[in-house]
């Protein structure tokens, strides 16, 4: 019962990428107190981890993800097919035509979205609300904030991060997607790869052209 018990929370953790106990609680159906004892013995494995993360008003909440060795549990065959093909790739083409590559391919996936949306007429916040869905589409898990004269999208996780170590190139994606909805650059001032909790993109509000 106990194996079973903490390999659903770690499939839940693999999942969602970070969960509160209340949270495993609820889809192990089993008390918070059960968790935290399977969690104790799952960080002492080195297969979890946890930190502080500030969720509105109050206190901050402890969420808990999986360390790298956890996250190994659970390999993926696409993940790794898509990286040895970048390599062949980044093997035997120029620098800057892998530099194309990535540029065009975020463009098309950037375009191909812009065309599906209609953007015309919705205000700055509606048009952060599609870039926040799309994102989500992809596998991100996104949120915005306006924070004096600038707003900032905050994307907590990447379906792209085990392909970006090796090949940081992929940031391009999300960064060119924001950009194409929004109209305007966006500049990433925190970065996952980098080591940072998130990654993150900030827009100054003048910059953002009204509908």
């Amino acid at each position: 019962m106990a194996t079973t018990t903490r390999q659903t929370i770690l499939q839940t953790l693999s999942r969602r990428q970070q969960c509160t106990i209340k949270e495993l609680a609820e889809v192990a159906e089993i008390n918070p107190i059960s968790v935290r004892h399977h969690i104790t013995r799952l960080e002492a494995e080195g297969l979890v981890t946890s930190k502080e993360e500030r969720h509105g008003v109050g206190r901050p909440r402890r969420v808990y993800m999986l360390t790298k060795a956890g996250l190994e549990r659970f390999p993926s065959r696409y993940v790794d097919m898509t990286v040895r093909l970048l390599e062949q790739i980044k093997q035997n083409l120029p620098a800057p035509v892998v530099e194309r590559l990535f540029t065009q391919m975020a463009q098309d996936l950037a375009d191909e979205q812009a065309v599906q949306l209609d953007l015309e007429g919705l205000s700055v916040e509606e048009r952060l609300d599609v870039v926040k869905q799309v994102l989500n589409e992809e596998g991100f898990d996104v949120y915005w904030e306006q924070k004096g004269n600038a707003y900032y999208i905050h994307e907590t996780t990447c379906p792209y991060l085990h392909i970006g170590e090796a090949h940081p190139e992929i940031c391009s994606m999300d960064r060119t997607l924001i950009s194409t909805l929004l109209r305007v650059p966006a500049e990433q001032i925190h970065c996952r790869l980098d080591g940072d909790d998130r990654c993150t993109y900030t827009i100054p509000k003048d910059n953002i052209p009204v509908t």
